[in-house]
């Protein structure tokens, strides 16, 4: 479960890189980033990849799913990320490519999870479970066209979107490497098991082969001893 380090890691990079960029004050602590404005950007290299803060009261690539499903997708991102951290575990001795493509979409599905459950309460505009997700990599991309959209940049995201990505595509690429032992153990069983029935069946058919031999001899024996028979009986007539 070593890999849980990273998940760490990556949701308090998260909230930092989000904080820092949307802003927070506690007076008590101490605390006041002023943070960004809304739509404001700022260029880090030219026009291909910017620092814009924008909101997210939705999906992903910023589909907003309205505010009666609201509070269905924040609870679906909670039991899918218990979900992912139980077969996290089930899997903790399985390859090391599994566990981090596994450890990075957890991660993800923690950062934004966050946001949509704590983000309104803690500023103010929302309650529980009815937060806006903060994005903010603004990257310029070739035109595609989403879900009825079209898009001349590729749509702004945060670090979890990018470990969510990012575990995807290790899932993707490496799926034949990263079967769960369970299922390569029962897969070797069922090629031993194959191979016994093979060895089995090749043993039947040489048997069956030997005792057709067999029949053949006799039956040529038999019509010897005939023939010489019939012989005998012309030479004492």
């Amino acid at each position: 479960m070593r890999v849980l380090y990273l998940s760490f890691f990556l949701v308090i990079a998260d909230q930092i890189t989000k904080i820092l960029v949307k802003g927070i004050k506690i007076p008590f602590l101490g605390i006041d980033i002023n943070g960004m404005r809304y739509a404001d950007s700022i260029n880090v290299i030219g026009d291909f990849f910017k620092i814009t803060f924008v909101e997210n009261p939705g999906m992903a690539f910023g589909i907003d799913v309205g505010v009666e499903w609201k509070l269905l997708l924040s609870l679906f991102s909670l039991v899918a990320s218990i979900g992912i951290l139980v077969y996290l575990y089930k899997v903790r001795k399985d390859t090391l490519v599994l566990r981090l493509s596994l450890a990075l979409i957890f991660a993800g599905a923690v950062g934004n999870l966050i946001d949509r459950t704590f983000y309104g309460v803690i500023y103010g505009y929302a309650p529980i479970f009815y937060g806006k997700v903060v994005d903010f990599f603004n990257v310029d991309f070739w035109d595609f066209t989403i879900f009825g959209r079209t898009y001349d940049r590729w749509p702004i995201f945060n670090i979890a979107d990018s470990a969510v990505t990012i575990g995807v595509l290790l899932l993707v690429i490496f799926h034949r490497e990263i079967q769960p032992e369970d299922q390569i153990e029962e897969e070797k069983g069922n090629g031993v098991i194959d191979s016994i029935e093979t060895s089995d069946n090749n043993d039947e058919i040489i048997l069956e082969e030997n005792v057709k031999s067999e029949q053949m001899d006799n039956d040529l024996k038999a019509d010897t001893n005939n023939e010489n028979g019939k012989t005998d009986n012309r030479k004492e007539i």
